[in-house]
């Protein structure tokens, strides 16, 4: 069986290599998802400014009571959280980001995510 370490270690790798080609500016920023094994994580991140817009996760005070009341888990969160982030997005007058998986795999929860920020009006 794998040790954790090899697995962070691996994802750590994909994430350096995919940060070499993905790159954030002011106008259309890198969207940087991040997940454990009980929440998920996004954020908007200039590059060049070194600066992160706005982020949003299962563990944002508003969104985690209207998670906690409707008991949702998993890909439901993972949505509700990539609906969050376009909303703060519009606010910011962003509608194109740049999409980094951070190294995890497009399914599940990041997939998830991001199909809901898309649905929202986030261009990627």
């Amino acid at each position: 069986m794998a040790d954790i370490r090899d697995r962070v270690g691996k994802r750590t790798a994909r994430h350096a290599r995919l940060r070499r080609k993905v790159n954030g500016t002011p106008e259309r920023p890198r969207l940087v998802v991040f997940k454990s094994s009980k929440h998920i994580y996004a954020q908007l991140v200039d590059d060049a400014s070194g600066k992160t817009i706005t982020g949003v996760s299962s563990l944002t005070a508003e969104l985690r009571k209207e998670l906690e009341a409707s008991k949702a888990k998993g890909i439901d969160v993972a949505k509700a959280v990539g609906k969050a982030l376009a909303g703060a997005a519009k606010q910011k007058n962003i509608d194109k980001v740049v999409f980094d998986r951070g190294g995890f795999p497009y399914t599940g929860r990041v997939k998830a995510l991001a199909e809901a920020a898309r649905a929202e009006g986030l261009g990627f």
